[in-house]
């Protein structure tokens, strides 16, 4: 069992982290956050960050590792992730990689090849190109578009490899992996919960404050309820829109999770995380 390695994926608000929660309690585990949000120091609130008190039961990895304004890649978060992982089983510990960004969790499941790093002066001439724009050439140039398709960052990337790289979905070795599926009704009223909390926990005085400090530099802020609450900030949408379009927003992200977890057909999906928690149990025990 020490040797293995547990995944839980899901879309946003699922359940995710408490199931990881559970099984690292159960099993002796450390949770690794494949989150493409928490990797960044400050936005603790608007990412949903695992709270201090979680973070005291169970170890977390991967959490807070860069300022909003700096870059990180999923070629980084694939080396910084398989060095926790073997960290953490040299421990005598079960890693529990956890989290709802597609490209992260695959990089390390199925030990994805990165090409070249960026240049510099091309990135930000396609940076400067709108989304639309970039779209064409991938159509002109017979790249395949990224599955979020109006992602700037995601198209630029596509059209700097000459198209996404070709790479072999092979499992690795000692590894299980599970998904929580839910209905949309019920991740519908779950968003919303948490749109409120995070208001309540003082998210508006988070984004200000991140906001004033990299003066809204970085890919970071760019995203999510970042860049919804930010308009509450300039007093340009009242709360309760800013509210109704981080859910709208959100239930669109969850779509996109949901299309890309669902093309890898070595997950074992359920809508009870006692159902998943006993499938792990099982995972573990014939490993043992």
């Amino acid at each position: 069992m020490q040797d293995s390695l547990i995944v839980v994926v899901g879309p946003t608000a699922s359940g995710k982290s408490a199931l990881a929660m559970r099984i690292a309690a159960m099993y002796n585990g450390e949770v690794i956050a494949a989150d493409s949000r928490t990797i960044y120091r400050g936005m603790d609130i608007g990412t949903a960050k695992p709270s201090a008190e979680d973070q005291r039961r169970v170890r977390h990895h991967m959490l807070d590792i860069r300022n909003p304004d700096e870059s990180f890649s999923a070629a980084e978060f694939q080396k910084l992730a398989n060095a926790a992982i073997a960290d953490i089983q040299s421990r005598g510990k079960l890693p529990i990689l956890v989290g709802g960004t597609g490209l992260y969790i695959d990089a390390v499941i199925f030990d994805y090849r990165f090409g070249p790093p960026a240049d510099a002066k091309k990135r930000a001439e396609l940076n400067a190109l709108s989304v639309e724009e970039l779209q064409k050439l991938c159509r002109e140039n017979n790249i395949d578009i990224p599955i979020n398709s109006t992602n700037k960052r995601h198209l630029v990337r596509a059209i700097e490899l000459g198209g996404l790289l070709k790479r072999k979905m092979v499992l690795r070795d000692r590894i299980f992996v599970v998904g929580i599926s839910t209905e949309k009704d019920i991740l519908k009223q779950r968003i919303e919960k948490r749109a409120r909390e995070m208001v309540a926990q003082g998210v508006v005085e988070e984004v200000k404050r991140i906001g004033k400090r990299y003066r809204w530099r970085g890919e970071a802020l760019k995203g999510n309820i970042y860049r919804i609450f930010k308009e509450v900030v300039e007093e340009k949408v009242t709360l309760d829109a800013a509210i109704d379009m981080f859910v709208a927003y959100d239930l669109a992200l969850a779509k996109r999770q949901m299309t890309w977890f669902k093309r890898n057909s070595h997950i074992v999906w359920s809508s009870d995380p006692q159902v998943l928690l006993d499938r792990v149990g099982t995972f573990l025990s014939q490993r043992s």
